[in-house]
């Protein structure tokens, strides 16, 4: 007997759609000559000393399991890193859990939180994963619009507008991918009071935390009065240490939350593996003994091409908000006449020149593509000459 497996599935599951991100890359990986600026990834290999170590675990035939919580040693080198680098002091043996990336962190922290219909705001534009996130844990994700005239940075006024009777979190996505906005701590501050008032659980993204541009650097949530007790730091290494497919993060946070998120991580995962956890390790232990040698360099080559995309969009004639993290742009291109999927579409088929629609990152991002400038300087170059070309007979 036949079956229609439609009928077995969870509906709001099968309604939310495919990543905006990775329908353009597809597309492109089968054009000759394509150049993409889609996908969030670092250019650089990871370096070779954190590679080694990975090796050299696996020639001592170090191949099992470790704790669900992860190396303990690596947990220490964590804890060290948050206290140095953003002024947060947790304990390594109850209060961090490392995960396959910052992406089981999310889910994790939502599945711990939320009830069936309680709502989790979702500051847009912002990464493509929240959203789903909050659908796949049960939750409403209630999107808090931002713009390019407030900087793309949350407001207070604009969360406590969103704020209702089932309102249970936050997402803090800064620094912003697809934007590459900052939050400076007078913001954070403000922010911090709308939080506390509301008695909400702040989910805060810091994978990009090592990527910023200014003097201030960044500044964590969880390092503010009354907020490490009601936030969750997920953070991890694809980003800083150019380590994307090792799949390594984790989660900070007081430990009545990593008790209970370990708990769905030991029946879900077990362990992050073991050579990812090590390889971690010593990217930490190196940076800690060198100032971070590797993330200084790769963030200055990521800042020579932030100034020099900034400057190409302008010259086209298209406003550009200046990111001061991560590593995207997120160019205007209302001018043109063209919504963002109609320009991205038609970049591809006519330059071979991958962005993403900024309605991919929710519907405020009409009007805007993303750019990743986490590219090799000469196709950087080549695919910004095409689309200036592309923009100027349009």
């Amino acid at each position: 007997m036949s079956i229609d497996p439609t009928t077995y599935m969870n509906p709001e599951i099968v309604k939310v759609p495919k990543s905006g991100i990775r329908r353009f890359f597809d597309v492109a990986e089968t054009m000759p000559g394509a150049i993409s600026l889609g996908v969030g990834e670092p250019d650089f290999v990871t370096p070779y000393h954190i590679r080694n170590a990975a090796i050299n675990s696996l020639l001592d035939g170090e191949t099992q399991y470790t704790s669900n919580w992860g190396l303990l040693s690596l947990r220490e080198e964590i804890a060290r890193y948050m206290e140095s680098r953003y002024n947060v002091t947790y304990d390594p043996k109850k209060e961090i859990l490392v995960t396959v990336g910052a992406s089981e962190g999310i889910d994790l922290s939502l599945r711990v939180l939320l009830n069936p219909g309680e709502e989790v705001l979702v500051p847009e534009p912002s990464y493509v994963s929240y959203a789903p996130g909050v659908i796949f844990a049960g939750g409403v994700p209630v999107p808090v619009p931002t713009s390019a005239e407030n900087g793309f940075v949350l407001t207070p006024e604009a969360v406590q507008a969103a704020v209702t009777s089932r309102t249970k979190a936050i997402i803090l996505p800064y620094p912003n991918n697809p934007t590459g906005a900052v939050i400076g701590r007078e913001m954070l501050q403000r922010l911090r009071k709308v939080f506390v008032e509301n008695n909400l659980i702040v989910i805060s993204d810091e994978i990009y935390s090592e990527l910023c541009y200014s003097e201030q650097g960044h500044i964590s949530i969880a390092s503010l009065p009354e907020m490490r007790e009601r936030t969750i730091v997920l953070n991890g290494f694809s980003k800083a240490f150019a380590m994307t497919g090792w799949r390594m993060g984790y989660i900070c946070a007081p430990a009545a939350f990593t008790d209970v998120m370990c708990k769905i991580h030991q029946y879900t995962i077990l362990c992050a593996p073991r050579q990812g956890q090590v390889a971690a390790e010593e990217a930490l232990r190196q940076g800690r003994e060198d100032g971070y040698a590797d993330v200084v360099r790769m963030r200055q080559s990521y800042d020579r091409r932030r100034r020099l995309m900034v400057k190409a969009f302008r010259d086209m004639g298209l406003s550009c908000f200046e990111p001061l993290g991560a590593f995207y742009v997120f160019p205007g291109i209302e001018k043109t006449g063209l919504s963002s999927e109609e320009f991205c579409g038609r970049l591809l088929r006519e330059k071979q020149v991958v962005a993403v629609p900024g309605t991919a990152f929710g519907a405020c991002g009409e009007g805007h593509i993303r750019c990743c400038y986490a590219t090799a300087l000469d196709k950087l170059t080549e695919a910004l000459s095409r689309m200036a070309d592309f923009v100027q007979h349009l």
